[in-house]
C-alpha cells in the first residue's frame, strides 16, 4: 500500500511538475535560452517527481496512522471534543472563504478550501492541546460525561490490582472519578499469570480475579485504556507517561514508584499510606486490652496487634504469652512500615 501511494505520488508530481515547468517557461522570456528549455523542464519534472515520490508518505500515510492511534487512545469524550472542533474550524473557514471566493482566478478557487482545511487543523490540534481543561469544563455535556474535577482519571498499577484492597475501597465511593486500567497493566497481569514460577503465577491469577471484581462491584466507573506507549521500556515508566498526558493520578502500593512519581509532580494514591492514615489512633496514657502472640525483638518483650493489624510491643509482656492482658500506652512510633504501639501491662493484670 506505501509504495502505490508513493508511485501515486511520482506520478502526481510529474504532472504537477511539468505543468508547472511550462508556465514558469513562458514566463521566462530570454532569462532561458531556447535551447536550454528542454533540459530546464526535464530536470523540473525529475524534482517534482522525486519530491511527489519522497514526500507524499509524510503527508498522507504517516499522518493518517498518528490520527489512528490517537483515536484508539482517546476516550469518548476526548472524540467528541475533537470532532467539535473539526466541524467549528471547517464552517469558520466557510465564514473566512466567502470572501476570497469573491476574488475570482485561482485565491478565488484555491482559497476557501486551503483555508478551511487548516482551520479545522488548528482548532483540532488547539482544542487537543487543552482537552484537560475543556473535559473539566464541559465534562457534562460529553458522551458519558460528567463534571469533573482535578482526580477525575485514576490510572492503577500492576501491584495494587494485584494487592485486591483497591477492590475494597472502591466499593467504599472513596475513589471519586475513573479507574483507568492501561492495556499495559492487562498485559503485564497476563505475562505474571503465564509465568513457571508457582508463587507469580497465582498473584498473576490473583490480579485478573480482582480485576474482575472491580469492574463488576465497584463503585466507581472502570475503563480500560488502549494506551500502549511502546516507545518506553518500563511499565512503571508507562504509568507515569499516561498519569502526564491525562492529568491523572497513580493508585499504587509500590513506594519506589510513589517516590518517582512524586519527583516529577505526579499525584500519587497510596494504599499503604491510605490503610496507616485510618488504623486507630491511640495516644500515650490510653489503656487496652491486648492478647499476647509471640515474643518481641527484646528480652521479655511479648507482641500482639489491634483489630486493624496495629503491632503492640508490651515490654515484660513475654509472660503473658497467649493470654489477654490489660495494657498501658507508653509511646506510638510512626515507622515506614506503619505505627507501633509500645505499652506497658497493668498492675492489676499481674
Amino acid at each position: 500500500m506505501t509504495r502505490f501511494i508513493q508511485f501515486t505520488g511520482a506520478l502526481l508530481g510529474t504532472l504537477i511538475g511539468f505543468a508547472l515547468g511550462l508556465a514558469l517557461l513562458q514566463r521566462a522570456g530570454d532569462v532561458i535560452q531556447p535551447a536550454n528549455r528542454p533540459a530546464f523542464l526535464t530536470a523540473f519534472v525529475v524534482a517534482t517527481l522525486l519530491f511527489g515520490y519522497l514526500a507524499i508518505p509524510y503527508v498522507t500515510i504517516y499522518p493518517v496512522r498518528r490520527a489512528v492511534d490517537k483515536l484508539s487512545e482517546a476516550g469518548a469524550g476526548e472524540f467528541a471534543l475533537g470532532v467539535a472542533a473539526i466541524v467549528v474550524g471547517l464552517i469558520m473557514g466557510v465564514l473566512v472563504g466567502l470572501p476570497l471566493a469573491g476574488l475570482g482566478g485561482p485565491l478565488g478557487t484555491i482559497g476557501p478550501p486551503v483555508v478551511a482545511v487548516f482551520l479545522a487543523f488548528l482548532m483540532l490540534v488547539t482544542t487537543l492541546y487543552k482537552r484537560d481543561v475543556l473535559l473539566s469544563a464541559f465534562g457534562a455535556l460529553l458522551p458519558g460525561g460528567r463534571p469533573r474535577g482535578p482526580t477525575n482519571r485514576v490510572v492503577i498499577d500492576t501491584s495494587a490490582v494485584i494487592d485486591g484492597r483497591i477492590v475494597d475501597i472502591a466499593r467504599t465511593g472513596f475513589v471519586l472519578g475513573t479507574l483507568v486500567v492501561p492495556r499495559f497493566v492487562l498485559d503485564e497481569l497476563q505475562r505474571i499469570a503465564d509465568s513457571p514460577d508457582a508463587m507469580r503465577r497465582n498473584r498473576g491469577r490473583r490480579g485478573l480475579e480482582m480485576l474482575s471484581a472491580l469492574q463488576k462491584d465497584a463503585g466507581s466507573t472502570v475503563e480500560i485504556s488502549e494506551a500502549t506507549y511502546p516507545e518506553v521500556a518500563e511499565v512503571d515508566a508507562k504509568l507515569m507517561a499516561y498519569a502526564r498526558d491525562h492529568a491523572a493520578a497513580i493508585l499504587t502500593n509500590d513506594y519506589n514508584l510513589n517516590r518517582v512519581a512524586d519527583l516529577q509532580g505526579i499525584q500519587v494514591l497510596n494504599i499503604n499510606e491510605l490503610a496507616n492514615a485510618v488504623k486507630s489512633v491511640v495516644h500515650p496514657g490510653e489503656e487496652m486490652s491486648v492478647r499476647i502472640i509471640q515474643e518481641g525483638k527484646e528480652a521479655g518483650q511479648g507482641v500482639g496487634y489491634l483489630d486493624d493489624g496495629t503491632m503492640i510491643v508490651v515490654e515484660g509482656g513475654l509472660r503473658f504469652l497467649e493470654r489477654d492482658v490489660p495494657v498501658t500506652v507508653t509511646r506510638v512510633l510512626q515507622t515506614a512500615a506503619g505505627r507501633m504501639i509500645f505499652a506497658q501491662p497493668r498492675s492489676d493484670g499481674r
